[in-house]
């Protein structure tokens, strides 16, 4: 599938949604662990060493503003991934290959998504 000639708009829309997935995943590394404030729990010492594993601190839960945010994050991956995934030139691939030209799509597009980076997230 190298070399295959996207359409420009479907290449743009994969570039848009590996954005919007980046963003999405970077806000979600700065919440706390639960949507809802809950307490957290102690971690366990083992017997031998004295080493505590596991545990978590409380969570104050998601403010609205951060709640609305992964929605409407998430609202722009599900229609990216519809406008990707619906677009008119995959019905030219042969059924067996879009798998590889879907993965190839990915591939191309990811440099244009993060300029300057090798891969992303």
């Amino acid at each position: 599938m190298a070399g295959t000639a996207f359409p420009d708009d479907l290449r743009a829309a994969q570039t848009r949604l590996h954005q919007a997935t980046a963003e999405l995943a970077a806000l979600c590394r700065t919440l706390p662990w639960s949507v809802e404030p809950l307490d957290g729990w102690p971690g366990r010492e083992h017997p031998h060493t004295g080493a505590v594993t596991g545990g978590r601190a409380p969570s104050r839960g998601w403010t609205e503003e951060e709640r609305e945010a992964v929605d409407r994050l998430r609202a722009r991956c599900a229609e990216l991934s519809l406008e990707v995934a619906g677009h008119p030139f995959w019905q030219q691939v042969e059924t067996g290959e879009r798998v590889r030209a879907r993965s190839a799509l990915k591939h191309a597009t990811r440099s244009e998504a993060f300029p300057g980076t090798a891969e992303a997230a």
